[in-house]
Order: structure tokens, then C-alpha cells, then sequence
């Protein structure tokens, strides 16, 4: 894609930008004290549904962030080593369920708590990365303001999850003790080219978590509506 095509394409995006967000259900749960009182009153069933909206949203977002982010900095050899085993996913280690059979066969807790490690295994990073696009050379702020946009979402959607927890299984929250592992701050800053490949990984591992989140979610609906019949 040459240049010109991908500023017509950005401008494109950040015109449908304010449109693309302005269905989205609030999902703030903290009152003025930090505690998460507003979404106690909201009913399982609407919180459930506002929780899967807001995880539709955070993954929609990640692709555009990570396909923005690939034409813009990423050259074309270099976009088929991306998953290579020396930028593996920091969430590789989580025991989060893989394969379709395995992700059928989990109770509704671990899949709540399922989510919920993996909402918090990228809380960090996230703030770590747009920390790191603030000093890219020429990015554009679109690109900065959809990365602020997916970590702040990100902390809005834990806060959902926890209060849903607490409404279905009548528990409090498991610590999962990963939220800090992804976050790898090196005293030599790397070489150009490698930290913008390792932040393009970090971009495109995280849409993949995404997409298991909004799926973990909505099989989660389905069980509540129609137990047997979930694929």
C-alpha cells in the first residue's frame, strides 16, 4: 500500500472514529468512592449483555489498532515473522483453554475467571505500550488516542467482569498473580526495528486475547440461555 493510500485509509477510519463509538454502553462501575456500587444494581442479565458489548468493542478496535499500526510501521517482509517463537505472547503461560473442545468442556466460573486473567495480564502492558508509541517518530494520533482508548475500556471491562462474579457465583474474586509478567522494561533500549516488531506482537497478541475474551463471553450467554445448544 503506498503511502498515499494509507493516509486516505486513516482518514477514513478517523472520520467513521466518533460514529464507531458512539453506540457503545457505558461500562463504569466505580462510584465517586471506587467502589463498584453502580453496576450491583443493574440486573445479571443487562450486565452480562454490557459486558459482551464493551469486549466486542475493545476486540473491533484491536484489529483496527493493529492493522494501523502494521501499515504504518511495519514493512511487508517482516509482516509474516510476527508470531515467530522469539516474540511469543506473554499470556502463553496463563492456563487459559485453547482449542475449541477444551473451551466447551469449562465451567461458567472458569470461564468468567478465564476473562478476567486475561483483562488483567494485559493491563500493564497496554499502559507500557502507549507509553512506547508516545515516542515513535511521526505517529499519527490516532494511532495514540485508539491505544489509550483500548487500555482505559480494558480497565472498565475488568470492572464488569468482577461485579459479574460476584452476581453468578456469589464469590469473590481468584488473584491471578499474572498482571505483572508481560511488562518487560530492558536497561539497553533495543535496536529500532526490534522494538517496533516487539510492540506490532504485543499489538497482535493482544487482539488475539481480545477475541477470546468476547468469545469466552458469549458462550457464556449462551449457557445462560440455551444450555445445550452452544457451539
Amino acid at each position: 500500500m503506498t503511502t498515499t493510500s494509507v493516509i486516505q485509509w486513516g482518514l477514513w477510519v478517523l472520520l467513521l472514529w466518533p460514529q464507531h463509538l458512539a453506540g457503545s454502553t457505558p461500562l463504569d462501575c466505580r462510584d465517586d468512592q471506587g467502589n463498584l456500587s453502580r453496576c450491583t444494581s443493574i440486573s445479571q442479565e443487562k450486565l452480562l449483555d454490557r459486558v459482551i458489548h464493551h469486549a466486542e468493542l475493545i476486540y473491533r478496535v484491536s484489529e483496527e489498532l493493529s492493522s494501523l499500526f502494521e501499515e504504518l510501521f511495519i514493512p511487508f517482509p517482516f509482516r509474516l515473522q510476527s508470531n515467530q517463537a522469539a516474540y511469543s505472547c506473554i499470556t502463553k503461560a496463563l492456563p487459559i483453554p485453547s482449542s475449541k473442545s477444551e473451551v466447551q468442556q469449562i465451567s461458567d466460573k472458569w470461564l468468567l475467571h478465564s476473562v478476567l486473567m486475561l483483562v488483567q495480564s494485559w493491563t500493564e502492558p497496554l499502559i507500557y505500550l502507549q507509553m512506547t508509541m508516545e515516542r515513535y517518530d511521526h505517529a499519527p494520533d490516532m494511532l495514540l488516542n485508539k491505544t489509550k482508548w483500548v487500555s482505559e475500556k480494558l480497565s472498565s471491562l475488568e470492572q464488569g467482569v468482577v461485579v459479574l462474579i460476584k452476581k453468578m457465583l456469589d464469590e469473590d474474586t481468584l488473584a491471578t498473580g499474572y498482571s505483572e509478567q508481560g511488562v518487560v522494561q530492558n536497561e539497553v533500549q533495543p535496536e529500532v526495528l526490534e522494538s517496533v516488531l516487539r510492540d506490532y506482537t504485543q499489538l497482535s497478541c493482544f487482539k488475539k486475547d481480545a477475541h477470546k475474551m468476547e468469545t469466552f463471553l458469549k458462550l457464556l450467554k449462551c449457557r445462560q440461555t440455551d444450555k445445550y445448544n452452544c457451539a
